[in-house]
Parts: structure tokens; C-alpha cells; sequence
């Protein structure tokens, strides 16, 4: 998998007759940036396993555009399952600190659980993400580590008539799975407890991605 095909596309939105009788649907991908300087390197001993999306959603549903009295107006889906777009976010993280395993397996796999990713607007614009990821030890499957890990964005207050709050959603919900990536894989208690290794390369500086 090209974890670098991990990139921002808005399709926009499918429009309806009538806000009052149907919303909108606008499929969105979210991205993944990564910070320059502020992330922790280690050597490429991780491949990336399934997320299973437990959310208790439509496999592609983020959240819906409310007003604050009546129906959705515009639903915000995902052009891929929410499981894969999880599982690009930690391949593309993974590679973007020298961490991606460059042979089949690797030496540990990560996996886990979407419990929440959602986008959301009623008065505020909203993301939030919260997953449960995990560390199996490729060679005996056993878990050696995990832990829950969250990321939330919020924005000030939107205003109906100043245009789309659909990208603002992308992006606030972007960066709020990124915060719940960048916790998971820069957390020193699970690089202690796996023993994790470090290829001794020099952090990425601007221009480098």
C-alpha cells in the first residue's frame, strides 16, 4: 500500500431539492501532515494490521450538519471505510518517522479499535477521535501493549451564510485523528515496554517531505 495516496481530496457535496425535505452528503478524505522536527524516529520494525471500526456507525459515515432546531442537513462521509482511512493514518505516520517495516511483516504489527471518529456541527464545528491501539508481537501474536489514546478540535462558532463548514470539518477532524496517531506512536511508555529500536537517522527537518 502507497501510504502517501493518504492525501486531501473534498469531492464536495451531492445537492438536495430542499434543505427542509433532505440533507446533502459531501465525501471528504482526511490527511495526515506530518510535523516537521516533532516527531519521535525509531527503526522499521512496524507493520500495520486491521482497525476494527466500532463506532456503530455506516462504515463511511463521519457525522452529520445540524441546525440547531430540525434535521441534518448534509451528512459527512468518507471516501474509503473510516478502517482503512485509520489504518493509512498510522502506515503514513509510521513512515514519516523511519518506523514502517520494509519486509512483509515486521517485527511488531499494530492494531486496534476505531471506538470513535466523528465530525460534527451544531453550533460549533467538531472532530474527535478515539482508538484503542495495540502492539502484537509478530512472531507469537501476543499483545505487549495497549493502550486508549484521543484527539479532539473544535473551532468557534459557525456561522450560517459564510460559506461551507464542510472543510473546516475536514480539517478539524484531520487533525484530530492525527493528535490520537502522533500520541500512539510518540507515547515513550510503549516504546520502553516493546523495546523499541532507533535507526539513528537524524529527525525530519522542513523540506524533507
Amino acid at each position: 500500500m502507497n501510504f502517501r495516496c493518504f492525501s486531501v481530496i473534498l469531492l464536495g457535496a451531492a445537492a438536495c431539492l430542499s434543505l427542509s425535505s433532505c440533507g446533502n452528503s459531501s465525501v471528504i478524505s482526511l490527511d495526515y501532515v506530518p510535523q516537521a522536527g516533532r516527531m519521535l524516529r525509531g527503526a522499521p520494525e512496524f507493520a500495520v494490521g486491521d482497525f476494527k471500526d466500532k463506532r456503530g456507525e455506516q462504515p463511511q459515515v463521519l457525522g452529520h450538519v445540524r441546525l440547531p432546531i430540525g434535521p441534518s442537513v448534509d451528512t459527512i462521509q468518507t471516501r474509503l471505510p473510516v478502517s482503512d482511512v485509520v489504518r493509512n493514518a498510522f502506515g503514513y505516520a509510521l513512515e514519516s518517522r523511519g518506523m514502517l517495516a520494509t519486509d512483509v511483516k515486521g517485527r511488531f504489527i499494530l492494531t486496534g479499535e476505531i471506538q470513535d471518529l466523528r465530525s460534527q456541527l451544531l453550533v460549533h464545528p467538531y472532530g474527535y477521535a478515539r482508538i484503542r491501539v495495540n502492539v502484537v508481537e509478530a512472531v507469537s501474536g501476543r499483545v505487549i501493549f495497549t493502550r486508549v489514546y484521543e484527539g479532539e478540535r473544535q473551532s468557534t462558532a459557525y456561522r450560517p451564510g459564510t460559506g461551507s463548514p464542510v472543510p473546516i470539518l475536514r480539517d478539524l477532524t484531520s487533525r484530530a485523528l492525527q493528535d490520537a496517531v502522533d500520541r500512539a506512536l510518540d507515547d515513550n511508555s510503549m516504546r520502553q515496554q516493546i523495546g523499541a529500536g532507533s535507526d539513528g537517522r537524524p529527525r525530519y527537518t522542513p523540506g524533507m517531505l
